[in-house]
């Protein structure tokens, strides 16, 4: 079937599916959720994928985008989890998502705080990082080593550290995304392409083993979609729908930065936050030249809000870690936006950060199966996990999962020579429609021909081609979802201003 995403999609297939039984209903568009769904359709089930707001409305458009390792929790000798996420990150480097996933470095300063103990433990993390890497099977072309390098070559990847007793920096590589909302939005388009109905603005009210009571948040009517097994991927907002889940919610929150703020900076740093011993702050530039800075790692208790608000303290708590190491500090009206996400964490003792993050599968008596806690990278294994419990307590007539192996919608070929799509260019530090593109992005160029206004760069480099593409293919129904979650100009909301009659226009378009 065709990958597009669009009203006219989500309306024809809205209609069909309230006449039908499918095999599978999955409730929430998240990275699980998503994965979910095209896990199941591509075992040849069928699949209604619902989501009361957007696709990545939630937490999976809040992370750092990185897709790691798992170094941290090897740390903490969590080695199943840090294998699992060194396999999964394999595969997005290697396989499924080589346009959307590549290799990226950091730097660990080593400034007088650091002492050359705990930089000697760091390397040692390292290296067994290195060799999860190993024995994940990842190829070293798609992730080099560590390693550590001279003061002059530091100050040279990142002119804004402070040079003072700065003995060089230890430098590492992890896969870095381009968008976690992309990665979302692409793999519910390749759910889309082997059947599944990707039913946005559907609002799941009440949540049985064999259906939902679902209401169509656009036209306000309720009806039922009856289905053979349920999935219920909604993160932090599980407990809603499945009561008696106990979920600790943490709050991660990051920095937006203006392309001017920290020139000079061409790659990642790790910042280590006083008094621990394995937590670091990250310091990330980006594709659109903003840098982030995050993350924190708080209790956020209460009521679970749609949108989590950045509290004060959080602020002030990153810009004191990251000026730490800068020449220069950098000053609170540098910061352009922020953004938090809550991590959907079971409960347990102790504190947030130090909660496990491996996910765990909840089955209701009724057959309803739930999936939380986890973390972006090892999205894929979650949803494979849960839809094999699925297709287990269904009885459902489906072979083993095929996601590992499954290029997403726009995935190329990737090799040493930095791979390569249909138009001949190499997608490792190609420009801005192939990393976020891959195949498709001669199309969205061609788009750009139509019109001259559409080949006009916007705010934070978006073209009015991209917006029309995203309405066109990618289910983007409203200026919302063009600018928030298809793009990420709203993070900077002087920039969303100036953005919106772009958008407004996309979708008249």
């Amino acid at each position: 079937m065709n990958s597009s995403l669009n009203a006219a999609r989500r309306a024809r297939e809205l209609a069909e599916t309230r006449d039908l039984v499918v095999d599978v209903l999955v409730v929430g568009l998240g990275a699980t959720g998503a994965g979910a769904a095209l896990d199941a359709a591509s075992r040849g089930l069928s699949v209604a994928a619902i989501d009361a707001h957007d696709m990545a409305f939630g937490t999976s458009r809040w992370s750092s985008k990185m897709i790691h390792g798992g170094l941290r929790y090897l740390a903490r000798g969590q080695v199943g989890v840090a294998y699992e996420s060194a396999v999964e990150r394999g595969h997005l480097l290697g396989r499924t998502a080589p346009h959307l996933v590549r290799a990226y470095p950091y730097l660990l300063p080593l400034v007088p705080e650091v002492s050359r103990r705990h930089a000697a433990l760091v390397m040692t993390g390292y290296r067994l990082g290195d060799g999860l890497r190993a024995a994940a099977r990842t190829p070293r072309h798609l992730l080099p080593g560590p390693s550590r390098i001279s003061a002059a070559r530091t100050l040279a990847l990142a002119s804004p550290l402070g040079s003072r007793g700065l003995r060089g920096a230890l430098l590492s590589w992890d896969g870095r995304l381009a968008d976690d909302a992309r990665l979302v939005v692409t793999v519910a388009r390749t759910a889309a392409a082997h059947g599944a109905r990707i039913l946005t603005r559907c609002r799941a009210l009440e949540l049985s083993g064999d259906g939902a009571l679902v209401r169509d948040e656009l036209g306000g009517d309720t009806f039922t979609i009856r289905a053979r097994t349920v999935v219920n991927a909604t993160g932090v907002w599980a407990a809603g729908l499945h009561p008696g889940i106990r979920l600790r919610p943490s709050r991660g929150t990051h920095l937006v930065l203006r392309p001017e703020t920290l020139p000079g900076l061409t790659a990642g740093l790790h910042v280590p936050i006083p008094g621990e011993s394995n937590r670091f702050a990250l310091v990330l530039p980006q594709p659109d030249g903003r840098v982030h800075v995050g993350l924190t790692d708080e209790p956020a208790d209460g009521p679970v809000p749609d949108v989590p608000q950045v509290p004060e303290e959080d602020v002030t708590f990153l810009l004191a870690v990251l000026n730490s190491v800068l020449e220069e500090p950098v000053r609170r009206e540098d910061v352009a936006g922020t953004y938090a996400g809550l991590r959907p964490l079971l409960a347990a003792e102790g504190r947030s950060a130090d909660l496990s993050r491996r996910h765990a599968l909840l089955t209701r008596p009724d057959g309803l199966v739930t999936i939380v806690g986890g973390k972006l990278t090892t999205y894929r294994r979650m949803a494979e996990d849960a839809v094999d419990r699925a297709v287990s307590l269904g009885r459902l007539d489906a072979g083993r999962s095929r996601t590992a192996e499954l290029p997403l919608v726009g995935a190329v070929p990737d090799g040493p020579g930095g791979g390569g799509n249909a138009d001949g260019e190499g997608v490792r530090g190609a420009g801005r429609s192939l990393r976020r593109y891959g195949s498709e992005a001669g199309a969205v160029r061609a788009l750009m021909a139509e019109d001259p206004w559409l080949a006009e760069p916007g705010p934070a480099g978006v073209t009015g081609a991209e917006l029309v593409w995203a309405v066109r293919h990618e289910g983007a129904l409203n200026v919302d979802d063009l600018l928030d979650r298809r793009t990420r100009v709203g993070l900077v909301p002087q920039d969303r201003a100036a953005a919106l009659p772009l958008a407004r226009a996309a979708l008249a378009y």
